[in-house]
């Protein structure tokens, strides 16, 4: 969604713009400090901050039809892509697992995790506790959602009931 809708914010600008020097230098002044000052965490976030950008500065040039004009095309554009791209955060979820050291988890763990889930992918592994522990952390998509209480129940024996979270992914990470 970001990469169809970021020309067209940029297009609205250059044209709001239209060679005036003094508004050309101010935009981009704004989108600087927008970009490179503020913390977003998703590219979506920062997406929504150009829009309301371009829209104020459409309004504040005096364009308000246009204005309002962009603002429903966004809004469609952006109601289209969250119909078509479903429930992704909800199907793909994080798992996260404290074992011992001593454990071989890439053996110990990858029959229950192929057992319970479609697809499964190790994005990090951090120490803990001093280093006697690993933390990792999983991409997972769960074969049925029915089975969440088997899954983690089957872990716990794997990694000496020690803690399993299971949910789904933070907007930011740690």
């Amino acid at each position: 969604m970001t990469l169809v809708l970021m020309p067209v914010v940029a297009q609205t600008v250059i044209m709001m713009v239209n060679g005036n020097v003094g508004t050309g230098i101010a935009v981009a002044g704004a989108f600087g400090l927008v970009r490179f000052r503020s913390m977003q965490y998703k590219a979506e976030d920062i997406l929504l901050i150009f829009v309301a950008v371009t829209i104020g500065l459409a309004n504040s040039i005096g364009y308000i039809g246009f204005s309002t004009l962009f603002t429903l095309i966004v809004c469609v554009i952006m109601f289209v892509f969250y119909k078509i791209s479903g429930n992704y955060s909800q199907l793909h979820q994080e798992l996260r697992i404290t074992c011992p050291e001593s454990m071989n988890y890439n053996e110990e763990l990858a029959d229950v995790l192929d057992r319970y889930t479609v697809s499964n992918e190790l994005i990090t592994v951090k120490t803990t506790n001093m280093g006697s522990l690993y933390r990792l952390t999983y991409d997972v998509v769960l074969k049925d959602r029915k089975d969440i209480q088997n899954f983690i129940n089957e872990l716990r024996i794997r990694n000496s009931n020690l803690e399993i979270s299971l949910g789904v992914f933070p907007e930011v990470s740690e």
